[in-house]
């Protein structure tokens, strides 16, 4: 088979890219532990608002000053429906379902997950300024869909409350 110059370095080209594709996947996967936010671990749908773990749902502030959500979703709604967190801190949310597959997609951030029933979705956000955000169902999950909202009050930290 002949192969012109050309198209053999075009081969060669597309054959690197794909190579470092993989590459790139590989290392954020396995050196920096990049994983999707769901399932970091498994709860029983029906038992969710008795679970200790989200019992009752809402902001949680721990000792060390970590600041961490717990949200349940369900038809049609999120508990809690108002969430007020620091601005300039790590927030670690924890969510889960009730009933059936939901999404959990904060406005204007890149905060994103889908929540399944059984299942405990994770990931931490940083907001940079104070403000609100919209809360929004990005899955289907019913007629009712369509009203499924909560939101997001980002507050400036304890010192700059008066500035």
């Amino acid at each position: 088979m002949n192969v012109g110059l050309y198209e053999r370095i075009w081969m060669w080209a597309a054959a690197a890219i794909i190579a470092v594709f993989v590459g790139v996947i590989a290392v954020s996967t396995f050196a920096y532990a990049v994983r999707p936010p769901s399932h970091a671990e498994t709860i029983a749908p029906a038992q969710v608002l008795a679970d200790p773990r989200f019992s009752p749902p809402g902001v949680v502030v721990d000792a060390g000053g970590n600041v961490e959500v717990h949200v349940v979703l369900l038809m049609f709604a999120f508990l809690p429906a108002e969430i007020r967190v620091p601005a300039g801190r790590p927030v670690t949310f924890r969510v889960t379902s009730a009933d059936v597959t939901h999404g959990f997609q904060i406005s204007g951030t890149n905060a994103n997950t889908m929540v399944l029933p059984g299942y405990v979705s994770q990931f931490t956000y940083t907001f940079e300024h104070p403000g609100e955000h919209l809360v929004v169902c990005n899955e289907y999950c019913g007629l009712g869909h369509h009203t499924m909202q909560a939101k997001v009050i980002v507050e400036p930290p304890a010192g700059e409350a008066g500035r």
